[in-house]
């Protein structure tokens, strides 16, 4: 979980870092005509540019998402769901970033989008991982794939390796027959010596 959320994280940065450098200005890509391009938004609001003038408050649910991620891994038993909570903290952590860091202020930072679909919205990377884990979130749910154990069950390998062997016998549980067994033979029977 913590290698795919650093991948996510490392990958939309370093795309924001280029497409500040290369898009600056105006400029603009087409990657597929009329559905695809590259361009320069600075958004400080959410998705589809909503709440422009709340941007604190972005900050804040940005922050809150981590914390719950993080939280809801300590119960990951899936591998399913740490591909879905790796993508969802890493486009979470990413975003929180550029509130925090990104200009004008700190805790008001703009986020950086450039992937332009079709005019629909302006997105980046983060976007799509946090996209593919609520869908996989969604899936997983829907086939009853549990994120790990019940709250309150914790897994303990010196309990679990005790409970599992079998107790030695001790000597004190030994049968009273198995001890008398052991004790010469104290019958009364006539030997060859006796006479008849």
């Amino acid at each position: 979980m913590i290698v795919l959320a650093a991948v996510v994280l490392l990958v939309d940065q370093g795309s924001k870092f280029w497409a500040l450098s290369a898009l600056s200005g105006g400029a603009e890509i087409t990657v597929i005509p009329r559905l695809l391009s590259l361009r320069l938004l600075l958004n400080p609001g959410a998705a589809f540019s909503l709440g422009e003038g709340v941007t604190w408050v972005f900050t804040l649910a940005a922050a809150g998402a981590v914390a719950g991620i993080l939280y809801a891994s300590r119960r990951l038993r899936s591998p399913a769901w740490g591909v879905v909570l790796g993508a969802l903290l890493g486009g979470a952590t990413s975003h929180l970033l550029d509130r925090l860091f990104r200009p004008p202020a700190f805790a008001q930072g703009h986020v950086v989008d450039f992937i332009d679909y079709g005019g629909l919205f302006v997105g980046n990377v983060a976007d799509i991982a946090l996209t593919g884990g609520c869908a996989l979130l969604f899936l997983l749910s829907v086939r009853g794939i549990p994120l790990g154990d019940a709250p309150g069950v914790e897994h303990s390998p010196a309990t679990s390796s005790t409970s599992s062997a079998s107790p030695a016998p001790s000597k004190s549980s030994a049968s009273p027959t198995s001890s008398t067994s052991l004790k010469p033979s104290t019958s009364s029977a006539p030997s060859a010596e006796d006479p008849a």
